[in-house]
Order: C-alpha cells, then sequence, then structure tokens
C-alpha cells in the first residue's frame, strides 16, 4: 500500500522545499544550456582555452547585498555564454579609514608584475594585465576622490596590492587627468 503524503509536506514545510526543488531545477536546465552552448561554441570557432565565470557577494555599508560578477564569459539571458577577450579578475577593496585610504585586491594569475598596467583618475582605478593569452581588465568606479600619486602597487603569487590615500574634494583636484602606477 502506498501513500498519498508528500514527504516534502511533512511538518509545514512543504512549499519552502517545493519552491527549493523547482529552483533546483530551473538552476539546472540553465547550467545545461550554457554547457551545451560552450561545447558549440568550441567547435565552431577560436576559442579561449578555458571558460571561468563566478561571482562575490558582499554585503555593503548600506545593509544591501552587492554581486560581482568575474571571469572570461557570461550567461546570456538565455542561458547562453558570451566569450569575452579579456577575462575581469575577482577584485576586492576597502576603504581603510584609519590611515586614509582604499586597498584594493585582483587576482590575476599567469602574468608578471611588468605586464601589469594601473592608471588611477580621481574617481577610478583601471587594471590592465597580459601575457601569452591571459589578458585581464577591470574598471573600478570608486566612492572617493583618490590621490592619484600616493598610488603603491605590488603583484605576489598572482595577488594584485594596490594601495591609494583618499583625498579632499577641492577644486583643483578635478582636474586631474589621471596617473599610472608602477608594480613592485
Amino acid at each position: 500500500m502506498t501513500s498519498n503524503i508528500s514527504p516534502w509536506k511533512f511538518g509545514g514545510f512543504g512549499s519552502v522545499f517545493e519552491e527549493m526543488d523547482r529552483e533546483f531545477a530551473r538552476t539546472e536546465e540553465t547550467m545545461g544550456r550554457m554547457f551545451r552552448s560552450m561545447l558549440e561554441n568550441i567547435s565552431t570557432q577560436d576559442s579561449p582555452s578555458s571558460y571561468y565565470y563566478g561571482y562575490q557577494i558582499t554585503v555593503g555599508p548600506d545593509g544591501k547585498p552587492h554581486i560581482k560578477e568575474f571571469g572570461n564569459v557570461r550567461p546570456s539571458v538565455k542561458g547562453l555564454v558570451k566569450h569575452k577577450e579579456n577575462r575581469e579578475a575577482l577584485v576586492d577593496y576597502s576603504l581603510d579609514k584609519k590611515n586614509n585610504q582604499i586597498i584594493i585586491t585582483a587576482e590575476m594569475p599567469g602574468v608578471s608584475k611588468e605586464g601589469i598596467k594601473i592608471s588611477i583618475t580621481p574617481k577610478n582605478v583601471s587594471i590592465h594585465a597580459e601575457k601569452g593569452e591571459k589578458r585581464y581588465h577591470n574598471e573600478i568606479p570608486v566612492d572617493v576622490e583618490l590621490d592619484d600619486k600616493s598610488a603603491k602597487a605590488s603583484y605576489i603569487n598572482g595577488i594584485l596590492e594596490l594601495k591609494v590615500k583618499t583625498k579632499q574634494l577641492t577644486a583643483t583636484s578635478s582636474k586631474s587627468i589621471g596617473t599610472d602606477v608602477k608594480v613592485d
């Protein structure tokens, strides 16, 4: 004799588990479309030797979640993959109020410090790196004004760390064109 009682409905949690089951099924279907699309693209065109995609979720000072995507591919609305010529490095930054500076960390494995170019304007940091077929590019808008002359960068074991002092907004500071930073 079979029972008509659904295990998902036991204990009053039925709708929660049913919704989770539907969400997992939708995710599995989307991932399947993405992988099929990648396989089709590999056989029909010159494509990167590897694909990677990821995201980072952080909670901002406003208490809201912020999602940052990175990688050399992106899912489209239909779940298909679009190729990008440049990868986006995994980038994180924090404001160190005690030392009046912003610290930007970027994961860029496989390049050398000689291949890294950093440009800073008062409200934006641009990072570009390349070596062979590995190319990274990130544009990082910031909420504070940066003192581009104070920038110090180091690159060790695939991790770029950039420290830039912040400054008070003045009439002359908005005229800054930008500064390139040497990586140590």
